[in-house]
């Protein structure tokens, strides 16, 4: 779901095979949801981004067990990236409903994607000093997701596009937005797989599996929105411990 490859290692110059042949998948991927929505399939397209999105996360858990991760590579998936998370999910926002609103669209669309790439650019030149466990501002996947997934499920349920403009136009500014915030999410890189886990986990892990399951579309559309929620949220709950700190620190000095 987030940004891969966190590392420029920098004493690899090589090229590694295996890592970049899932970028590429993913890269075309990406390109292959652009064509589809020109063709008006939008189901396809937005399927494919979700496609891309995994194949995102494979490339770089590939690279770090292969122990093939070099600056080629993490430069193409950022390149990959840009295509897939963010010129796709514009492109087909805009061909899908946006252009109904004449320039407005327009503008809507180039501003995710101009966002898209400054968040892939600070993403990139805060390497080796960002706190990993948490990432600044929306990762691009995740934006991708919550686009594409209004995209999946509105056309899922065979509704005309129309009636989604100002919702649409809604979502693709905030999505945006939020990618070049100074939200705090969590990145979920400090979960280790390779240790044992309390049973619930796996009960957990096996329902979201059923549920996803059961109604694709609608589970992975608000798995997504929940957690791009869970930025201002994670916001509001620091404000509010930080304000009563404040409060309890004069309440003990008086």
């Amino acid at each position: 779901m987030m940004e891969s490859q966190p590392e420029h290692p920098k004493g690899r110059k090589g090229i590694y095979l295996l890592p970049n042949l899932f970028t590429t998948a993913a890269l075309f991927a990406g390109f292959f949801a652009i064509m589809a929505a020109i063709n008006g399939d939008f189901i396809a397209a937005a399927i494919s981004v979700f496609v891309a999105m995994v194949l995102d996360g494979v490339d770089g858990r590939v690279a770090r067990l292969t122990h093939t991760q070099s600056a080629f590579g993490a430069e193409y998936d950022s390149l990959a990236d840009m295509v897939s998370f963010g010129v796709a999910p514009a492109v087909i926002m805009y061909l899908w409903v946006l252009n109904g609103l004449g320039q407005l669209g327009l503008v809507a669309a180039f501003f995710y994607t101009a966002a898209a790439a400054l968040r892939l650019a600070r993403f990139n030149t805060k390497l080796g000093v960002a706190d990993k466990r948490f990432f600044q501002g929306l990762p691009s996947p995740a934006s991708a997701a919550v686009m594409m997934g209004l995209v999946w499920v509105w056309n899922d349920l065979e509704f005309s596009g129309a009636g989604m403009m100002l919702p649409a136009l809604l979502i693709t500014v905030l999505c945006g937005a939020a990618m070049v915030s100074s939200l705090t999410y969590f990145s979920f890189k400090d979960v280790d797989f390779r240790h044992r886990v309390p049973f619930f986990v796996v009960i957990a892990v096996l329902l979201a599996v059923m549920l996803t399951a059961i109604d694709p579309p609608k589970v992975l559309w608000l798995g997504f929105v929940v957690y791009a929620l869970s930025g201002p949220a994670l916001m509001l709950f620091r404000w509010r411990r930080r304000r009563l700190q404040r409060v309890s620190s004069e309440g003990g000095e008086g």
